[in-house]
């Protein structure tokens, strides 16, 4: 009796994790990447697991870790008080915008700046004037374990295959247009055959790999003649000013960009499925009254009703 208490005093919480993500998962696998672990770190967290509760809690079955009658037993009372610690560590405090002195870090890629950050720091300075706002670059291969440790409140990105515990849902959709000098021969009119004869600007955050307007061509047969490529709009832009390259890009952004760069728009001629931007949140911030006070914030500047 006195080692069962003595064992229940020591218990690591952080263990507690490890036996919610396998009980759920019921893969060793799934579950490591469900906490950002490795699976020899979940496969050692389970070792101690059962040396603290006396036993296997899950055998293997194939690929499957099927629980035996304990943990069965034990499983939904504690499953049912960690969501209360959850919660009662996220609701600790009220937050108030109006006086909250709070540093808030999104992560964005650099053309969703241009479209986001002006209506965002107006909405931030109306409701929240002490608070501060940090813009990031966020590797999209990182989403999941910035969210999960902190180093980022939310995410703006284009739609991407992530599961729980990322949340998600859609702020908007963007178009593409394409943008050519004023005085450009092309600027009056713009067939498909003119566009894939032309010399374009390409604007990816990666050094190799096609552009989602490439894609599209790609699946058509088609190619176009890619004369530069760059990492910026902003450069694209400049570049598609003083040139007779053209450039494609998301019509919220040409709206910005455009006018002051002297480009005019032009339709883009063929068909080019609109861009999807979402919202990305990790489950632990789900009850998190700043954070959700945040999200709500970024829904409304991209005119979406915030969430309920």
């Amino acid at each position: 009796m006195n080692q069962i208490h003595t064992r229940s005093e020591q218990l690591d919480l952080n263990l507690l994790k490890v036996f919610e993500a396998v009980y759920r998962e019921r893969n060793l696998s799934l579950a490591a990447q469900a906490l950002y672990l490795t699976p020899s770190a979940v496969s050692h967290a389970l070792a101690r697991l059962r040396r603290q509760f006396d036993d296997p809690l899950f055998v293997r079955d194939g690929r499957r870790m099927s629980p035996t009658a304990a943990c069965q037993r034990l499983a939904p009372p504690l499953l049912e008080t960690l969501a209360r610690l959850r919660e009662l560590l996220q609701h600790r405090d009220r937050f108030e915008p109006a006086s909250s002195r709070q540093s808030f870090r999104i992560g964005m890629p650099e053309a969703t700046e241009s479209v986001l950050l002006p209506a965002l720091m107006r909405a931030l300075r109306a409701q929240a004037p002490g608070a501060t706002l940090a813009s990031v670059a966020l590797p999209r291969r990182d989403l999941g374990r910035e969210l999960a440790a902190g180093q980022v409140d939310l995410a703006v990105d284009v739609a991407l295959p992530v599961r729980d515990p990322v949340r998600h849902r859609p702020l908007f959709e963007d178009g593409f247009c394409v943008v050519a000098r004023a005085d450009h021969p092309l600027a009056r009119r713009l067939s498909l055959k003119q566009y894939l004869q032309a010399r374009h600007v390409a604007v990816s955050a990666r050094a190799t790999g096609q552009v989602i307007e490439d894609l599209a061509l790609l699946n058509l047969g088609l190619q176009r003649n890619i004369a530069l490529r760059c990492r910026s709009y902003h450069a694209a832009c400049a570049v598609a000013a003083q040139s007779d390259a053209l450039l494609t890009l998301p019509e919220s952004l040409a709206a910005r960009i455009a006018p002051d760069a002297a480009l005019v728009r032009l339709k883009l001629p063929f068909a080019l499925p609109a861009a999807q931007l979402h919202l990305y949140w990790h489950a632990n911030s789900e009850a998190d009254p700043a954070n959700a006070w945040l999200r709500g914030l970024v829904s409304e500047v991209c005119g979406r009703k915030p969430e309920r």
